[in-house]
């Protein structure tokens, strides 16, 4: 009876200590955004600011290249919302084809899709950064938004999974009912799949909101920079960085990923474990 009793409060012990050393980055982030900037090193083993320096949140947000850092907020939406429409849309349409369609050299194509799905990222960035090139499509969004129309393979294999618990049943009687395969598409998958469109949504603004090489490599001008080419310009190797003002951008560029984490973060398990059948 003992032990019961004190398992209780060990696990919750053990689970606080673990919550507070995954949350304590975030909040030495948070806390060093109101240091000085050439304090926050000297200072890192103490979390609260002496003196708090409210100015690096208005210092951040001027920006830096003559481009405020709502500009570099407004940049990563344009590229976050097409991208993850295009993902999210043409993978539902590949995986629908794989699911449900019979079409010669199925198996074959899917075998591809799965090798794209375990081939590194970076083996392919050459040749794509050439391509690129010889299209001029340099120096401009294209590059990062446009391949996302192609179907992303994760997105793909989520989908493929989650409309293959759907009933057939559902297909034959919308089929009797004269449905064709797009109005099929339409009015029967993808109303059921939501919960898994859902968290490919999800996962797609967290990708596309954090990246960094596509953005290096392909953008060359300030006004075009997103938010995470933003924080970059804050570090300079030949002068002082701005490490106060870079920090407090850190907080500001997190409160998006926040709001989408907290109001869809039911989708990320749903669309995973359910199954489609309302």
């Amino acid at each position: 009876m003992l032990t019961k009793k004190l398992k209780w409060p060990i696990y919750h012990i053990f689970v606080s200590a673990l919550a507070l050393a995954m949350v304590y980055p975030v909040l030495w982030l948070l806390m060093s955004s109101f240091k000085q900037s050439n304090l926050i090193f000297a200072t890192a083993d103490s979390l609260i600011p002496q003196p708090w320096i409210w100015e690096n949140y208005k210092i951040g947000w001027i920006g830096i290249a003559g481009q405020s850092f709502g500009n570099f907020i407004m940049n990563s939406l344009e590229i976050v919302v097409l991208a993850t429409i295009g993902a999210v849309l043409s993978s539902a349409f590949i995986a629908f084809g794989f699911a449900r369609l019979n079409f010669t050299g199925k198996t074959f194509w899917f075998a591809i899709m799965m090798v794209t799905l375990m081939l590194p990222h970076d083996v392919v960035l050459v040749p794509q950064y050439i391509l690129f090139a010889k299209i001029d499509w340099l120096n401009s969004i294209k590059p990062i938004v446009i391949p996302q129309y192609f179907g992303i393979p994760f997105f793909i294999f989520l989908l493929i999974q989650f409309i293959r618990t759907i009933p057939n049943e559902l297909d034959e009687a919308a089929t009797i009912d004269g449905c064709g395969k797009f109005r099929l598409f339409f009015r029967i998958i993808l109303p059921l799949v939501v919960p898994a469109l859902a968290t490919a949504s999800i996962f797609s603004f967290y990708w596309r909101w954090e990246d960094l090489l596509g953005p290096v490599l392909y953008l060359n001008r300030p006004s075009l920079y997103p938010v995470s080419m933003g924080l970059k310009m804050f570090l300079d190797s030949d002068t002082v960085s701005n490490w106060g003002a870079m920090f407090a951008m850190s907080i500001v560029s997190l409160i998006p990923v926040l709001a989408i984490f907290f109001a869809f973060q039911k989708y990320i398990v749903e669309g995973i474990s359910t199954s489609g059948l309302k």
